[in-house]
This record gives structure tokens, C-alpha cells and sequence, in this order.
């Protein structure tokens, strides 16, 4: 029962995946938009993206390939919510700079 569950689990987290990236590259405005919202944010005076940017947290070069979108978007729309640790501040982005953000993140992969 609890290997057919982790399957599940599995195959779920594999087709956000495949949904993040397919959106991602059907939408490559909607990415570009995303790396705009990265710079005009700030992101950069924390995170690194290949070689740009401050490495005080963490590097998100390849965030894509670690995280489904969903849970990108939830991340940035209220980090606390997602882990009460965080030490990222809640953005004010709206849900069209959540989407657009995560999906830019989405794509580094």
C-alpha cells in the first residue's frame, strides 16, 4: 500500500514537472516577463542565477529541476505559509507576477 502511494505521489510531482516546463516553453514572453520581475524585485541582491547575483541565499540556477511550479508559486506568494522558518520576506507581487515569477523559476534548470 505505501509503494503504490509513493507512485502516486511520484507520477503527480512528474506531471507538475512536465507542466511547468511545457508552460514554460510555450510561453517564453511569460518567462521573460518572470526574469524582468527577478531583476526589478531585487532577487539578485540575494539569490544567484549562473553567475549573477549575491550568494546569501540560496543559488537558484537550477530551481526548476528541484521544485514544481505549484509549489514555486505558493513560495512566492507567502514563503512563511510554505515554511515558517523562511527567511525570505512576503513579496507584494500580484498573481500574474506570481505566475510569471514562478514560471521564469520554473524553467532554470
Amino acid at each position: 500500500m505505501r509503494r503504490r502511494a509513493s507512485r502516486m505521489i511520484f507520477l503527480a510531482l512528474a506531471l507538475q514537472l512536465s507542466a511547468a516546463w511545457a508552460i514554460a516553453q510555450d510561453r517564453p514572453d511569460l518567462v521573460e516577463q518572470g526574469r524582468l520581475l527577478f531583476s526589478e524585485q531585487g532577487c539578485h541582491g540575494c539569490h544567484t542565477v549562473g553567475k549573477m547575483g549575491t550568494p546569501i541565499a540560496p543559488d537558484l540556477s537550477r530551481v526548476g529541476s528541484k521544485y514544481p511550479l505549484i509549489y514555486l508559486a505558493n513560495w512566492l506568494a507567502d514563503p512563511a505559509a510554505q515554511r515558517p522558518t523562511a527567511h525570505m520576506p512576503k513579496i507584494n507581487l500580484t498573481e500574474a507576477e506570481v505566475r510569471a515569477l514562478s514560471v521564469y523559476l520554473a524553467s532554470l534548470r
